[in-house]
């Protein structure tokens, strides 16, 4: 696909609706898009590549808005197969062209293209270095771990663009979500369930880059995935900088079960109902097996209060929430209140298990009682569930 940005900027980026699994392990239903963009100036900056699946369409669309120029320069923000696989194609095609990136990228390019001839052909870019292009100019920022520890983003002084790699990414093509963010009625939803599944573990590395940008006199975002932002960039900074923050960003609890035979969700149904009748507003209920683990991972970094409903599974822990507790420490889940729901027909052991796991994890506030059920909720139960909505909504 090619766009024209402005008079001189195009975009030369690609939707992809046939992916199953992004990264081998989100759905998206949506697809998703790999953006690069094209500076034509007194130099020609190619920004960025493409994943192979879209291959001959970016190498089509490149030579397209090239119009029979040769580029100058690849500016390579981000080292990961979905944005460089076609860095030795352009480098073979362009043999002028200069390849521009930190120097941690530059040392990761033989692993991705061994063979890969780069003496004489790189430039090694750092904090605060300029890539002057006539009219345009990049600023290069170094934004390590986010979510690469290579990663670079630049801001273009001259029309106020931050490239910023994968930060502001999104999941969706750009054909079903909108190729700017204004034409995106639910930019967040999608934005959030990114967030926290690809960058979400390196809030502290996002927070220094957001301070880093607070001084720039920015106008558009482009990220490298999702549609293009250009208003209301303070409502998506600001949902950045509370998602970076780990600050719950709505209220409301979440309740996440792992039931086996329907007797754990019965009792996580029941203490929904009890928390909506003591006042306690929106509580989502998730089924751990029949749901997608991004979006119960996103929903756990969205609200300030969750339950672990599970039953006892070969004597430790039924494993979607197993799972899930573990996908929630290596994304550096914390700073919550957490109650505790466990299921066991003859040992009960979910609790043990879920409280070793949570003890992995930071500043989580661990409500008391743990409600203990014996395969199927009893009448005598209810004093505890009412007990533990309690704790949660003190």
């Amino acid at each position: 696909m090619v766009r024209s940005l402005s008079n001189n900027v195009l975009y030369i980026g690609s939707d992809d609706l046939a992916l199953d699994l992004f990264e081998s392990q989100y759905i998206v239903p949506d697809g998703v898009s790999y953006n690069s963009y094209l500076i034509k100036d007194d130099k020609t900056a190619i920004l960025d590549t493409s994943d192979a699946r879209k291959g001959d369409e970016w190498k089509a669309s490149l030579i397209e808005a090239l119009d029979g120029r040769k580029p100058d320069y690849l500016v390579v923000h981000h080292m990961e197969p979905d944005h460089s696989a076609l860095i030795a194609w352009t480098l073979e095609r362009f043999p002028g062209i200069k390849l521009a990136a930190s120097a941690q990228a530059l040392r990761m390019l033989p692993q991705f293209f061994p063979g890969i001839a780069l003496e004489g052909r790189t430039i090694s870019v750092k904090e605060g270095d300029v890539l002057e292009l006539g009219e345009h100019s990049l600023r290069f920022i170094a934004a390590p771990m986010v979510h690469w520890p290579e990663v670079m983003v630049s801001f273009d002084q001259t029309d106020g663009v931050l490239y910023s790699a994968d930060g502001f990414g999104k999941f969706g093509a750009l054909s079903k979500c909108g190729f700017y963010g204004r034409e995106d009625n639910d930019w967040a939803c999608e934005a959030r369930r990114y967030y926290f599944n690809i960058v979400g573990k390196y809030g502290a590395q996002v927070q220094q880059l957001l301070s880093k940008a607070a001084s720039l006199p920015i106008k558009s975002i482009r990220p490298l995935h999702g549609p293009l932002l250009e208003d209301n960039l303070q409502e998506y900074i600001g949902l950045y900088d509370t998602w970076s923050r780990y600050a719950p960003e709505s209220e409301g609890i979440f309740i996440a079960v792992a039931s086996i035979h329907g007797g754990t969700m019965e009792a996580a149904q029941m203490l929904a109902q009890i928390l909506r009748t003591k006042g306690a507003g929106k509580v989502v209920v998730s089924d751990l097996s029949r749901t997608d683990i991004a979006e119960n991972v996103e929903d756990a970094f969205r609200y300030p209060k969750t339950i672990l409903a599970a039953a006892s599974y070969d004597a430790g822990l039924f494993t979607p929430m197993y799972e899930f507790l573990h996908r929630l420490q290596i994304k550096g889940w914390c700073r919550r209140k957490v109650g505790l729901l466990e299921n066991g027909s003859w040992a009960p052991s979910a609790g043990r298990v879920m409280k070793e796991m949570l003890g992995a994890m930071k500043e989580i506030d661990l409500a008391e009682p743990v409600v203990t059920i014996r395969s199927r909720m009893r009448r005598e139960d209810f004093p505890a569930l009412d007990a533990l909505a309690d704790a949660i909504l003190k």
